[in-house]
């Protein structure tokens, strides 16, 4: 049995906790029923399903902590994983930073499970992947994807009297097709709670479209130009950003948001050492996270057990607030901001964000868009420069050119080198905010993008 019902978890890691000795003990339990089916070249290559259940104990002697994990749920076993956290714990260093268990915390309510992606079957996952494959190959094209769906928990417990649990499911699709010679290519991808939602052979359109119109790519000279980027082109780059919005990376010097004395000058004592609260991007960049959204719901609790609920990171531009954690926050005298808990191991997701956006639908941005270029996604992206959050990477599947309001003509990929700080200062237009990877992300119009340099990649 992979998935605890709340009361089914609750007295699994009462019964951990009961046997622990240690001056402080927290349990995870992570489990999860998924489903998967890949094809390659038209065919159906691996399908399968993989279930199971994870417990992790953490045992802490003052600021000595040891972790044992098992899967095997006897009084023994328990017993035993529990002996092998302290035993760990008393030979472990001193953590410096280690802070006390939390206590009893109120949850808001999230509904992030459907029964209808719970019982998906692999006839099903047949289906979904015979709508994408078919239709390919009536247009003599060649289809690649891969449909993984799950329905998994979460439930954390420690002996102060916190517990926390919650109930999921997820299906996630992405599919690449190409024409038979290889020079064109499209790609698509999408993601929901409720398969109900997925429509493989829709999306798989999507894909198709774009391979057939990227044949015969021409050259276009590397440069600055305005760009319409696809949920998808942005979504890594955000994610990123965000990545490295941390207050302790701030104060400590190694991040976009570190606040240094001009050059030249000395550091004044109690300075402020982030730029929190500063407007560094357009005022109509407002990003936020929160647990109860309806279209990408996440656990309402942080990976220590502490409720979360709606957070603004940036708003209307500025610098809201910056992840942290407990002991930092305690050190600096700010308030604690966590971030949710999205699974640990191979039950880890991605971190939510919801970029608000406009009224505009992709095809919109493209008509009102006189000269520009249509990105599908970028890949292969890689950091240059953690101070400016300068990235490099390619375009992929499916570069196309603007004109007057229509695709006039696929181009070659580039590889890219632009900063989302930048990219986020140069908005000309958003679009319509779409589930993409857990998040919602709008199309964005960007001008003065930089590309520095062609790719032969298709």
């Amino acid at each position: 049995m992979a998935i605890y019902t709340e009361q089914q978890a609750k007295e699994l890691l009462t019964k951990v906790i009961s046997f622990s000795n240690a001056d402080e003990c927290e349990c995870n339990l992570d489990g999860s029923n998924t489903g998967n089916i890949r094809y390659a070249r038209n065919t159906v290559s691996t399908a399968g399903e993989v279930s199971d259940v994870t417990l992790a104990v953490q045992s802490c002697y003052g600021k000595r902590t040891g972790v044992a994990t098992i899967n095997e749920f006897d009084d023994a076993s328990l017993k035993k994983v529990v002996e092998r956290s302290e035993e760990l714990a008393r030979v472990a260093p001193e953590n410096p930073e280690h802070m006390p268990n939390l206590g009893a915390h109120k949850y808001s309510s999230v509904n992030a499970w459907h029964q209808s992606t719970a019982s998906v079957t692999p006839e099903d996952r047949a289906a979904a992947a015979g709508a994408s494959i078919t239709p390919s190959k009536k247009n003599g094209l060649i289809a690649s994807g891969y449909l993984n769906d799950a329905e998994s928990f979460n439930a954390v417990m420690n002996a102060k009297g916190m517990f926390a649990y919650h109930l999921s499911t997820n299906v996630n699709f992405t599919a690449t097709i190409r024409t038979e010679d290889g020079t064109g290519s499209g790609w698509v991808s999408r993601d929901f709670n409720d398969v109900d939602k997925m429509d493989t052979g829709k999306a798989s359109s999507v894909a198709i479209q774009k391979s057939m119109g990227s044949v015969d790519a021409k050259e276009m000279e590397p440069g600055k130009y305005t760009v319409i980027l696809e949920p998808a082109a942005s979504v890594t780059l955000l994610g990123n950003m965000f990545g490295n919005m941390g207050q302790r990376g701030a104060d400590e010097g190694r991040s976009f948001l570190s606040k240094k004395p001009a050059e030249g000058e000395e550091p004044v004592e109690g300075a402020p050492t982030n730029r929190l609260g500063e407007k560094m991007f357009d005022e109509r960049v407002t990003i936020y996270s929160d647990p109860a959204h309806p279209e990408c719901p996440t656990a309402p609790w942080s990976g220590d057990g502490r409720n979360v609920d709606k957070t603004v990171w940036i708003k209307k531009g500025v610098i809201n607030a910056m992840p942290n954690s407990r002991y930092w926050a305690e050190k600096t005298g700010v308030d604690y901001m966590p971030t949710a808990y999205t699974g640990g191991g191979i039950f880890g997701g991605n971190q939510q964000l919801v970029m608000e956006g406009g009224d505009e639908s992709l095809e919109d941005m493209i008509k009102n868009t006189r000269r520009g270029v249509l990105v599908t996604r970028l890949w292969y992206i890689r950091q240059l420069d953690p101070q400016t959050l300068l990235y490099t990477g390619l375009t992929r599947d499916g570069t196309f050119y603007i004109e007057d309001g229509e695709i006039k003509y696929p181009i070659k990929n580039f590889r890219f080198n632009e900063s989302p700080i930048v990219m986020l200062n140069n908005i000309e237009a958003l679009g319509k905010p779409v589930r993409i990877n857990g998040s919602m992300i709008p199309p964005m119009k960007i001008r003065d993008f930089t590309f520095s340099s062609l790719s032969d990649a298709v």
